[in-house]
């Protein structure tokens, strides 16, 4: 009976060791380094993305500044005894900040045609040159000229400073420019 109560006792001893251990701080090597693999990849796509044009400078600057904020807490935690808990927390925002990288890299690239500047100096070629060939006659080459001065106008207006097009907006300018294409093909 005491054998039996003794060996009872040693293995609830054994049992509160061992589940003690798990939860005392300790190194974790293995969830370092996946740690450290993450940060790798994750600097990569950012670069990546960075250079196809996937990714404006705006948004690689604000993963990069996640990135670092990461890694700050990455350098706290390394080679020092820790609890699992605190790596596990570090490699799901690893995750986190990876797919929001992701979702940012596969959203839908508009596949333009001429850009719309191009597409105002083409047209301002064709009107100078029905002009000079006499295809285009005068008053309709006014009308179309001051049509396509209105265009310039607006586009030049809605970019103004940098700032880039609503669709709504580009989707009116380009109707525009259809538009008197389509007028100054009658007269080629």
């Amino acid at each position: 009976m005491k054998n039996a109560l003794f060996t009872m006792a040693l293995m609830v001893a054994v049992i509160v060791l061992f589940s003690g251990c798990a939860a005392m701080p300790q190194t974790w090597p293995d969830y370092e380094r996946s740690a450290e693999n993450k940060m790798v990849v994750i600097q990569e796509k950012i670069g990546d993305g960075l250079k196809t044009g996937a990714l404006t400078p705006d948004q690689s600057q604000m993963f990069l500044t996640t990135l670092k904020g990461v890694r700050t807490e990455y350098t706290a935690l390394a080679g020092k005894p820790v609890r699992r808990n605190e790596w596990d927390r570090m490699n799901i925002r690893l995750e986190r900040l990876g797919n929001e990288i992701d979702q940012a890299l596969v959203r839908p690239l508009r596949i333009e045609g001429p850009r719309t500047g191009d597409r105002i100096v083409a047209m301002q070629w064709t009107i100078d040159d029905g002009r000079v060939s006499g295809r285009l006659p005068a008053g309709e080459g006014r009308e179309v000229q001051y049509r396509l001065d209105s265009v310039r106008r607006d586009y030049l207006h809605l970019t103004e400073g940098g700032r880039s097009m609503s669709y709504e907006e580009e989707a009116d300018i380009s109707r525009r420019l259809d538009a008197l294409e389509m007028e100054l093909n009658r007269f080629r």
